[in-house]
């Protein structure tokens, strides 16, 4: 793009033009937007810009109009500083004035009593923005960021510069706008007056912060129950996910296979299957209890429930996350750097921990961050087997739904999780520092991997093995549900459960897809199509701007690119009402704010799998490929992107069977016309059929199992040039 800036400077002039004449500037209510091209110089619904601005009375919309006309200026100007002022001045007039008109006046004229006091009642109106606006505000964006380029800042790089612009505007408009709305209810008491005394009303008392359980009494606050259980789930997860990967790289081939499977089990599956199993097997008339009265006599009590309970079940839900993260860390370690350390007579064990390990710290720094980060904003687990321990999430969840309604302390809340996770961050960042971990570089490596410590095969070996047969107990109780009459009273085996979900059947016009459940899967599965590349897409490109180019406010940039995870599923849902409910963007109702509610609450496991890759990548990789006069955006796709194949595939994966399966965060967004998987399933749940239910529950892993080989097919894997005798003599041994 540096030797084509100019020509791509007039492609986004064009571009915004055509958004102004082409397309219908509004959204259109109950139809879609290429149904009204026709009519976009007509009435005042389907009109175009042009036509809003000049015939429709909404002369607000000019502004944008006169940002483009001086950003076109600009082209008779010579590349430098003088023309990055036109775009800089045309870019930022459009963008501030159309963003400016969209908050201030809506649906009903003004959308603060001060400006209709202050400037009288509006005679037009306006709704939620529609495709010609969206394709000049991108159009907009991007001549905003050429023109900062051409100013000099990001080095004059016109791609690293729109790359900034345009996903910060991004998590600023879809996370830290919605999540701003909901937070800032904290602040305004019950009758909606502005007092800094609220929060503090709201949270600081005992049953928040108390720490009774360190003095006698059974129970702590609210707050240092969930902290305490996500630094122990994280602290899990990333073991649990390290000896995996170790397993998988280091250990015997026969293991891969299994291995892939059984660890991605519990993230294909809807979270309540998991507490299901682990009710059946642990609860008071669960299997383990049953034999230990019949065996000893002991009676069966509610012990599983609790503080355990809901760690066992996070462990199966979020182990996955970090062996996909660890994994392809593992698999960047040089073994050219340990072959080196066993030279200067180092064995095996000291080489381990003295060379292997510490080129970890990354992966494991962020498979620690995204473990606390999803402890603390879990829900579904939490509810399924939390018994009488409290987390902030369920108390979010029934401040928001419960008889209390009270959206000012589920805000106040959630404020408290912000900071946990912001504290987690930080500690994460001085940690890891500015040290480097290169160990992928431009030089060939074709050393074998060195096999583990006989010490670490052996942890590795009775911890991980034990955990993935444990993973296949737990999902054969949970699954039978769906192959018996009614689980508890009739066993007898039957698919009438599957047969009422997705049976076919042949009419007058060919296949009736009479299934109760059709309609949410094929909903289900097309949205999470969508949302999947996305996530994967723009979550590695947020990584490589953190990674390889520095900005002001770039460590901001990484935690609002984070927050989705540390707010809970149903505030970010909430939020999501709230903010899109009305113009400037009206998107609730539509698969739209559900596709940007899945790609939002997944990104932060594609930036951290992006993150943890880059710091193994060698930076001269991407400066050769620029001193051989290839553009930025050349050599991400032929150099960088090659080489991140593990991350790529970690969050292709991540962020499609995440999306097939999340509860909360969608929860309030489904309608009849996009109903989903997962509420369908709690729908059938809440009716008491269990069977229909986990027979869904089954169709959805191998529905999922399929696109995750397909995924990881069609990516492929990363090729290091490296052998793999290393492995068979570790089998050996």
């Amino acid at each position: 793009m540096r030797r084509d800036s100019g020509l791509a400077i007039r492609l986004w002039v064009v571009l915004g033009l055509l958004g102004y004449v082409a397309l219908p500037w509004y959204a259109i209510q109950d139809a879609g937007w290429w149904q009204a091209i026709p009519q976009v110089f007509g009435g005042p619904e389907t009109a175009n810009g042009v036509v809003q601005a000049l015939l429709h009375g909404r002369k607000w919309l000019l502004v944008g109009l006169i940002g483009l006309v001086l950003a076109a200026s600009g082209l008779g100007q010579p590349a430098g500083r003088k023309q990055g002022r036109w775009l800089l001045a045309g870019g930022l007039i459009g963008l501030v004035g159309l963003f400016a008109s969209g908050f201030l006046i809506g649906a009903k004229g003004w959308s603060f009593a001060f400006m209709e006091r202050a400037f009288g009642e509006l005679a037009v109106q306006q709704f939620g923005m529609g495709a010609g606006a969206c394709v000049v505000l991108v159009a907009l964006t991007v001549l905003t960021a050429f023109g900062l380029a051409r100013l000099g800042f990001f080095r004059g790089d016109t791609f690293v510069a729109a790359s900034v612009l345009g996903a910060g505007l991004l998590l600023l408009l879809f996370i830290g706008y919605p999540v701003a709305r909901a937070l800032s209810s904290a602040f305004f008491d019950e009758d909606g007056r502005l007092s800094l005394l609220a929060i503090y009303q709201r949270i600081g008392n005992e049953r928040i912060w108390g720490l009774g359980c360190l003095v006698g009494s059974t129970r702590c606050g609210v707050a240092w129950n969930t902290l305490f259980l996500a630094l122990l789930t994280a602290a899990g997860t990333t073991c649990l996910g390290t000896l995996l990967a170790l397993l998988a790289e280091r250990g015997p081939r026969r293991w891969q296979g299994p291995l892939r499977v059984l660890a991605l089990l519990p993230i294909i599956t809807p979270p309540f299957v998991v507490g299901l199993g682990l009710i059946l097997l642990f609860g008071r008339a669960g299997i383990v209890n049953q034999l230990l009265e019949h065996l000893f006599g002991l009676e069966p009590t509610r012990w599983f429930y609790g503080l355990l309970g809901i760690w066992i079940a996070q462990l199966f839900a979020f182990t996955p996350i970090a062996f996909m993260i660890m994994r392809g860390v593992v698999q960047g370690v040089a073994p050219s750097l340990e072959e080196a350390a066993q030279t200067l007579r180092a064995d095996r064990s000291r080489t381990f921990f003295s060379v292997t390990l510490p080129l970890l710290k990354p992966g494991l720094a962020n498979a620690f961050l995204v473990g606390f980060i999803e402890s603390i904003a879990d829900f579904g687990n939490p509810v399924v087997v939390g018994g009488q321990y409290s987390v902030l999430s369920t108390d979010i969840f029934f401040a928001i739904v419960g008889a209390q309604n009270d959206p000012g302390r589920a805000a106040s809340l959630a404020w408290v999780l912000t900071l946990f996770a912001l504290g987690v961050f930080a500690l994460q960042r001085a940690l890891l520092g500015r040290t480097s971990f290169t160990t992928v570089s431009g030089k060939g490596d074709a050393g074998l991997a060195m096999p583990l410590p006989d010490g670490v095969r052996r942890a590795v070996y009775s911890v991980a093995i034990p955990w993935l047969l444990f993973t296949v107990v737990i999902y054969a109780f949970a699954f039978m549900g769906g192959l018996v009459q009614t689980w508890g009273r009739n066993y007898t085996p039957t698919l009438q459960h599957f047969k009422t979900a997705f049976s076919l059947e042949w009419g007058e016009y060919g296949i009736v897809w009479a299934g109760t459940a059709w309609n949410s899967l094929f909903t289900t599965v097309k949205l999470s199509a969508i949302s999947a590349p996305l996530t994967a897409g723009l979550g590695l490109l947020v990584a490589w701007l953190l990674a390889r180019t520095q900005f002001r406010g770039q460590g901001f940039f990484e935690f609002a690119a984070l927050l989705a995870f540390a707010i809970p599923g149903t505030v970010l849902g909430v939020s999501y009402i709230a903010a899109f409910n009305v113009p400037p963007f009206e998107l609730t109702g539509t698969g739209l704010i559900i596709v940007l509610c899945f790609v939002f609450r997944n990104l932060p496991v594609g930036v951290r799998a992006g993150t943890a890759a880059f710091k193994q990548l060698d930076r001269s990789l991407d400066e050769a490929s620029l001193m051989l006069r290839a553009s930025t955006a050349q050599t991400l796709r032929h150099v960088v992107l090659p080489l991140l194949k593990p991350a790529l595939v970690a969050a292709l994966i991540y962020s499609f069977v995440r999306a097939m399966t999340t509860v909360s965060a969608v929860i309030f967004l489904v309608t009849a016309e996009n109903d989903l998987a997962t509420t369908y399933i709690i729908s059938r749940v809440g009716n008491g059929d269990y069977g229909v239910a986990l027979a869904y529950c089954t169709v959805l892993i191998v529905l999922m199992s399929l696109a995750i080989a397909l995924i990881q097919f069609a990516v492929g894997e990363r090729r290091l040039g490296r052998r793999r005798a290393g492995i068979a003599q570790q089998a050996i041994a």
